[in-house]
């Protein structure tokens, strides 16, 4: 079935404003269900049920620390969250995965700790905890060691076809360090 035949799949439901059928549409912010009687009456409302933030369950023995309302668990736009049952008067979360902090110092500022973090679209990467101040991301797992060739204070782990190696973690160097196990070979 093509994408025309699928939007202009009738819903038999009628319009509350003029009485035609409601049809199914396309928008630049996805489908919709629209009049057919288009433009002359212009009634829309949007195909998806549940708003972003929804409540998925009631977390009864929770409370929340700002006002002592209930927790909830809520899906998101990026995901599941914990959030205030008296939101938006309350607007306290929480992650439901904490980030893993490494014990690795930033090499960039010196003063912060690296921390796992997930984009928007779900990719790990390592940043200073100390952001926006300090602006150092990798994408790659860090590992403690120097460079032996540009003495930069961080490695990173790459994964291979040959297994894991280690590399540079400076952008100018990016060369792959030997690793002991290597050098006995």
């Amino acid at each position: 079935m093509s994408k025309a035949a699928i939007f202009a799949a009738r819903q038999n439901e009628p319009c509350p404003k003029c009485g035609a059928e409601l049809v199914i549409r396309s928008g630049r912010h996805g489908p919709f269900l629209g009049c057919s009687h288009y433009p002359e009456c212009e009634y829309i409302r949007p195909l998806k049920t549940q708003a972003d933030g929804h409540i998925v369950k009631v977390l009864e023995d929770q409370h929340c620390p700002v006002c002592q309302s209930v927790l909830v668990l809520r899906q998101g736009r990026y995901g599941m969250f914990i959030g205030c049952s008296d939101y938006p008067q309350c607007s306290h979360i929480e992650a439901l995965d904490k980030p893993d902090e490494t014990t690795l110092s930033c090499p960039q500022c010196q003063q912060g700790k690296l921390l796992q973090r997930k984009s928007r679209y779900g990719k790990v990467f390592y940043a200073c905890d100390r952001y926006p101040e300090c602006q150092y991301a990798v994408n790659y797992k860090p590992v403690a060691g120097e460079c032996r060739y540009c003495h930069y204070p961080l490695l990173i782990e790459k994964r291979t076809a040959g297994g894991p190696k280690q590399y540079c973690a400076s952008k100018l160097c990016g060369k792959p360090v030997p690793t002991e196990v290597e050098n006995d070979a």
